[in-house]
């Protein structure tokens, strides 16, 4: 039995320029640029004028799914490049007030649940983290910076070896969407 190979392409929007070296693939728009590495990947892409051609390198049903989540991960490249990705994170306490700063390539976390040493979190990529009151707002062009930037705060707040429906303090995200 054979199926013919489902190429995918997606067009790309005015002022945005896609290039590929070797397996290395880069989309460049107004907010950023964003690299992504498909050298693991059985895939074939090709860059052509204002286009981006997915190929699956055989018509399995494996490769072909692949070719579908290369697809939506040049979707979303696209997306953050034009429009960007904003995560709006909420900082809740119920006794002692927890203080959010940024010191470089890492966001501070102060006096939470009452303890003396401060909780740090890595910010991945290019993100940008920013508090308004008691809000956290992640912004980026990566959807995966942003997502893992985002995480990697939930989990520094998170409360071991306790009940977590009572002590209920950390950061939370509430709300994910495109732009800034």
């Amino acid at each position: 039995m054979s199926t013919e190979l489902a190429a995918q392409s997606i067009k790309l929007p005015e002022g945005v320029t896609a290039s590929l070296e070797g397996r290395s693939f880069a989309i460049k728009g107004k907010l950023g640029t964003v690299r992504k590495d498909f050298a693991r990947i059985n895939v074939e892409i090709q860059v052509e004028g204002g286009s981006v051609l997915i190929k699956p390198f055989s018509a399995r049903k494996k490769d072909s799914t692949v070719s579908n989540t290369v697809h939506s991960i040049v979707r979303n490249m696209v997306k953050g490049v034009t429009r960007g990705y904003t995560y709006r994170l909420k900082v809740v306490y119920a006794h002692f007030p927890i203080s959010v700063k940024t010191k470089g390539d890492s966001v501070v976390v102060e006096n939470f649940v009452g303890e003396r040493s401060p909780r740090v979190s890595r910010i991945i990529g290019d993100c940008k983290v920013t508090t308004e009151g008691d809000d956290v707002v992640v912004k980026g062009v990566s959807l995966e910076d942003v997502g893992q930037t985002s995480a990697n705060l939930e989990l520094a707040t998170k409360i071991k070896r306790k009940d977590q429906r009572i002590f209920l303090d950390g950061i939370y995200i509430y709300q994910k969407g495109e732009g800034w």
